[in-house]
């Protein structure tokens, strides 16, 4: 059986544990405090970026890893045997990833067969796409059928998170100050949702409890589901959210990811939602 290795990159938020079980290979995203840079989950914590978010006056920077980093995975794939390459890169239209893993593959392209697949998602909505490539991959799928199949999914994708505190996106510039200033005394919680590869609003809700509601109800609506994720910047709404999709339909457990930097630098600490892949024809639009 020839081998294939799925590579991802650490926007995917995917947990450890997700990695270790299907043997995907995580290649990070850089992020810069000022002249200091560090490498996603690497030589920074998701909890250490996250006090040094809230020490800091201004956002981090992120940026896309260098052709270098993915030249590595691949070369590592070669040297563990590896007939090809499949790639689940974050949404092209929000970072230089897509094309970093592009070059890099390209420069291998005499001695590996690798296929850049741009999830046009990010966060678990990128992790849950690698996760569901990373399974057909073990299941003995080929390189063609895995690039097939993850481009097929991209429109079974979603997400609907809540931001719980404006200070990102006003740091970030994002957002003007005065808008910015009447949200917070009116304290509303807006709704991020992806749509054609960047994060859009979708709507607010004038609570945290409603914002909640509303994230349960978006999800069930494109129920059944494959698969789903609940991701978070450090909230306490964790078991409040479970709690709101115990009963969605779904055919694997719920995964609980920590939103680490890529999304996080924008989103905010107390940022919570859901990603989820919908069932095989499940065509309600």
């Amino acid at each position: 059986m020839t081998k294939i290795r799925v590579v991802c990159d650490s926007a995917s938020d995917l947990p450890q544990s997700e990695l270790d079980r299907l043997q995907i290979t995580m290649v990070s995203l850089s992020i810069r405090f000022g002249e200091e840079e560090f490498v996603d989950r690497v030589t920074l914590s998701t909890e250490e970026f996250w006090r040094r978010c809230a020490q800091s006056r201004t956002l981090p920077e992120t940026s896309a890893p260098s052709p270098g980093a993915f030249r590595t995975a691949y070369e590592e794939a070669v040297a563990d045997g590896c007939s090809g390459v499949i790639v689940i890169v974050l949404s092209s239209a929000l970072s230089g990833t897509y094309q970093s893993a592009l070059v890099a593959a390209e420069s291998m392209a005499q001695l590996l067969d690798v296929r850049v697949v741009d999830s046009q998602a990010v966060s678990m909505a990128q992790g849950l796409l690698a996760i569901d490539v990373a399974e057909r991959s073990l299941e003995g799928a080929s390189l063609d059928e895995l690039e097939q199949h993850a481009l097929a999914l991209r429109s079974r994708l979603g997400v609907v998170a809540m931001l719980d505190t404006l200070d990102h996106l006003i740091k970030g510039g994002r957002v003007g100050g005065a808008k910015a200033l009447i949200g917070q005394v009116l304290s509303i919680k807006p709704l991020l949702e992806l749509h054609d590869g960047l994060v859009a609003e979708a709507g607010r809700q004038r609570t945290t409890s409603r914002a909640m509601a509303s994230i349960s109800a978006t999800a069930k609506s494109h129920a059944p589901l494959r698969r789903l994720a609940l991701i978070h910047a450090q909230s306490d709404q964790v078991a409040a959210l479970r709690a709101l999709v115990a009963d969605i339909s779904v055919e694997f457990p719920m995964l609980i990811a920590d939103m680490g930097p890529t999304v996080g630098t924008h989103g905010g600490p107390g940022l919570i939602g859901l990603t989820w892949l919908e069932a095989r024809g499940n065509e309600h639009h």
